[in-house]
């Protein structure tokens, strides 16, 4: 039983200021009782905010040296705590263990060495004939982040800030609050300097509210939904603080008509189950020629019974969902999905065989769907793949771009000139060429999915102000 009762404020654990409610956290694979955790108030983010503000002072004053110094202590403290991460992981958003120890933690081992070798390099001056351009920290920066990759959110925020000289307060999940604690031990036990990193648990309406109304926080950066996004906005206008989105999506990929259809069928479609589907950029939408459907949905088949599913402390790929709503959500949209005509080629209603506790959701898969059903236009956030067939090419580029959201993208080809031609003209932040990846590039959205950009050098500039002196270096 894991208990977070005090938050994380100007280098201690703390008592939240009122008694607070303390809630239980379930573990999604079991139904059962896990941790109780402490839920902050008001004068928790008020306490927080001081911290920072007193804490910004110095700490944007350090020197690049200095704040990389701090960082390598992050990174070593980190790897002594891998298996601790990843543990937080599975129990809390029932992650399997292979993923948990693999891509969820090691998110964070690749943004954290990433950051370093950026700051190594980071222009934070020039000279433009006689004026200085100077990139100044922009100060205290509020954090809300989703439970779906924790630590990936997290850090992909809190690096890039550290890096810049800005200090922060982080709202984590209701869903993750165990990991996040201990990323706030990791950086205690570094030697992050008091103030620099806050944490405070709650709910996003009274501590997330509380941070984006804030007058004495500077920037908000949110990973979550469209609807906690806006409502963020909303609360931020009165101070008129910058505000980073990272919102929902509701990707395509466009399986290329050549050799390779059928694997890139079947990597679209396990792809698509990672982390029960519960990814932002997913390419939930898959394309493909329509005079090749019923291959498709033989292959999605074939793949979706590929997927294994069961407890996520054993052999599986797939685990449960993060909680009972979530699993209610998805069932809906399944269930949406046949009341609208689509072919169920996959999957369907209710838990898998032999699975009679946990919110576990079969891997499913509609065929001959058209972008204006429900389940082709709202982000379902579950292991649910859509296919949708296209007539050519430039029908194909119209249907990726038909949607609300332009958070991602793939291209799945052998003909890499069509693909980069195809890739180009997808309106979305985040796009691949037969499944790319790289911790340089940055990743947001267009429309919907939000703004700003983090990841890599492209994160640094969301921390940072622009000054210019003029007359830094007067003509002689």
């Amino acid at each position: 039983m894991r208990e977070y009762l005090k938050f994380y404020i100007d280098g201690q654990w703390v008592a939240p200021v009122d008694p607070g409610t303390v809630v239980e956290a379930i573990n999604p694979a079991t139904e059962e009782v896990s941790g109780r955790i402490a839920l902050g108030s008001v004068a928790d983010v008020d306490r927080a905010v001081a911290a920072a503000r007193r804490a910004f002072a110095t700490w944007s004053q350090t020197t690049r040296e200095a704040r990389l110094e701090v960082l390598e202590r992050i990174l070593a403290e980190y790897q002594k705590r891998v298996g601790d991460l990843a543990a937080a992981i599975t129990e809390e958003m029932g992650a399997p263990k292979g993923l948990a120890n693999g891509f969820q933690v090691g998110l964070g081992t690749g943004h954290l060495p990433t950051a370093i070798e950026v700051l190594k390099n980071f222009r934070f001056e020039e000279q433009r004939g006689a004026t200085r351009i100077v990139k100044e920290p922009i100060g205290v920066c509020g954090m809300i982040t989703p439970w779906n990759w924790p630590v990936n959110q997290v850090t992909v925020k809190v690096f890039p800030a550290l890096a810049t000289g800005c200090t922060m307060v982080v709202k984590p999940s209701q869903e993750s609050h165990f990991s996040a604690c201990v990323l706030a031990e990791i950086l205690d036990a570094a030697g992050v300097p008091a103030g620099v990193f806050n944490l405070v648990q709650g709910r996003g309406s009274v501590v997330g509210a509380a941070m984006a109304s804030h007058p004495g926080i500077d920037m908000i950066s949110i990973t979550g939904s469209e609807s906690a996004g806006i409502e963020v906005a909303r609360s931020a206008a009165s101070t008129v603080k910058r505000v980073c989105q990272e919102l929902g999506g509701k990707s395509a990929n466009i399986i290329l008509d050549d050799a390779g259809f059928a694997a890139n069928v079947a990597r679209g479609v396990t792809g698509m189950m990672g982390n029960s589907g519960q990814t932002c950029s997913a390419t939930s939408r898959m394309l493909v020629p329509a005079s090749r459907m019923d291959e498709a949905i033989d292959v999605a088949r074939e793949a979706a019974a590929s997927v294994t599913v069961g407890d996520p402390n054993g052999d599986f790929a797939m685990g449960p969902v993060v909680s009972k709503a979530q699993y209610a959500s998805i069932q809906g949209y399944i269930q949406k999905g046949i009341e609208e005509g689509a072919t169920l080629a996959a999957g369907g209603p209710g838990r898998p065989e032999g699975l009679t506790k946990g919110f576990y959701v079969k891997p499913t898969v509609f065929a001959d769907v058209t972008n204006d059903m429900t389940i082709a236009r709202e982000e379902i956030f579950g292991p649910v793949l859509v296919i949708i067939g296209y007539d050519d090419v430039e029908h194909a580029i119209a249907i990726a771009n038909d949607s609300d959201f332009g958070l991602a993208g793939n291209v799945a080809g052998a003909d890499l000139e069509q693909a980069r031609a195809v890739a180009r003209r997808i309106r979305a932040g985040w796009v691949s060429i037969n499944d790319g990846f790289d911790f340089n590039a940055p990743f947001g959205g267009y429309k919907k999915s939000g703004n700003g950009r983090e990841w890599g050098e492209f994160g640094f500039h969301e921390y940072l102000e622009i000054k210019g002196i003029l007359g830094y270096s007067p003509a002689g």
